[in-house]
């Protein structure tokens, strides 16, 4: 596990698509998976920009992300896909077909939840995911569970997940109670990790996840696990680590 202090969240954000840049530079068919919220908002500015420049070029990269609120569509402007379309699809030079949310208007999880694990396995993997972390310590929405979810799901999520994602929507009555999320063994399987955190609000829980004991109560600890994973993070949130 490597650990990058960032001096605020601009470095963090910088050094964040450094590292996601050179791997469309070093492999330009690479499978990103990616994720959404506040905190990759900077990132994801930074790589359109050099898109933009001609620095790098996105036109054979596959793209699957994290999740998708269940029960919101592609034209609702709180789903994910529709997050990623306005910060970073439609501003990089991106095949939309090669770009992948899960299907939040699938009714059926099994059959959701299938045909996603299905469709990394077709690309050939994940080369590097693109990870938050949850005020409890939540990835994707693997919330806090007694054990670790293995592949892509439907979950339900909590009051915590429900109360931070409010401010999104009109009130806290309109926020999805369901998402589809891969499962934290589809994440670990990705080749490379990239996981930023930012805020001084996330401390506590950065300390715990990357140097506390490795539990389901606490998802994102399982990357310790990991092989190749590298953590950035801004000096607020990473202020109690040394």
């Amino acid at each position: 596990m490597k650990i990058i202090k960032a001096k605020d969240y601009q470095e963090m954000s910088r050094k964040a698509a450094q590292i996601l840049a050179a791997q469309v530079i070093m492999k330009p068919d690479s499978v990103l998976g990616l994720a959404t919220g506040s905190t990759p908002l900077g990132t994801y500015d930074c790589l359109a920009e050099w898109c933009g420049k001609g620095d790098l070029d996105f036109s054979r990269v596959s793209t699957v992300n994290l999740d998708e609120y269940r029960g919101l569509d592609h034209a609702n402007d709180q789903s994910y896909y529709y997050f990623m379309n306005k910060n970073l699809f439609s501003r990089i030079n991106i095949d939309p077909a090669h770009t992948h949310v899960p299907d939040g208007m699938e009714p059926d999880p099994e059959k959701e939840s299938k045909r996603y694990e299905e469709l990394i396995s077709s690309l050939g993997g994940i080369d590097i995911q693109l990870l938050g972390l949850g005020h409890d310590g939540h990835i994707g929405f693997n919330e806090p569970n007694s054990f670790f979810d293995k592949n892509t799901h439907c979950v339900d999520l909590t009051e915590m997940t429900i109360e931070a994602n409010k401010r999104f929507f009109a009130s806290a009555d309109e926020v999805p109670r369901q998402a589809y999320t891969m499962g934290i063994g589809t994440i670990m399987r990705a080749r490379k990790l990239l996981m930023i955190v930012s805020g001084k609000d996330k401390a506590e829980i950065a300390a715990e996840a990357f140097l506390g004991e490795v539990r389901p109560e606490v998802p994102a600890s399982i990357i310790q696990f990991h092989p190749d994973v590298t953590i950035i993070g801004d000096a607020e949130a990473l202020s109690k680590i040394n």
